[in-house]
């Protein structure tokens, strides 16, 4: 059974950013791949390619749109690539990430090291996280039953929301 995604295209499309919201339950198809929402496809705007990295707090996966990952590679420009310690960093940023094709039917192939770093095996839970969505194994994740009240005002008020 899979969750429709809510997105917030027009307030995507005010600032000019993508915005992941909701979550959804996809099945990996034979071949692995996946089928990311349509309403994060067209939030950000039926992007060819996205990015998938590591999380580095969490045993899931970072979806990041096209222009995100411009944002963190323009932060990362500003630093001295001559440093050896940066170079490593971004070595270390740069294999964990992937940059992946989105087919026709929007589905994109993680790589199988990515997919066992998350746990995912038969099913992916997509969640929202505003600037990015992650991606989970789907059994990783507790049934989202009821609205947390008190960790969203929590969260909200953390954040100066």
């Amino acid at each position: 059974m899979e969750d429709e995604t809510q997105s917030n295209e027009a307030s995507a499309a005010m600032r000019g950013a993508a915005v992941f919201t909701g979550s959804a339950t996809h099945a990996l198809d034979p071949k692995r791949r996946v089928t990311i929402p349509s309403g994060w496809r067209d939030a950000m705007g039926g992007p060819r390619y996205v990015f998938v990295m590591a999380d580095p707090h969490a045993k899931c996966l970072r979806l990041l749109s096209t222009e995100r990952m411009q944002e963190i590679q323009a932060k990362l420009r500003a630093r001295r690539f001559a440093d050896p310690e940066v170079a490593r960093k971004l070595r270390v940023i740069g294999q964990n990430t992937e940059q992946l094709p989105l087919d026709v039917q929007g589905r994109i192939r993680i790589s199988d090291r990515l997919l066992a770093f998350a746990g995912i095996g038969a099913k992916i839970t997509f969640v929202g996280a505003v600037t990015y969505g992650e991606v989970w194994a789907a059994e990783a994740l507790e049934p989202a039953a009821a609205v947390d009240q008190a960790a969203l005002g929590a969260a909200l008020d953390a954040l100066d929301l």
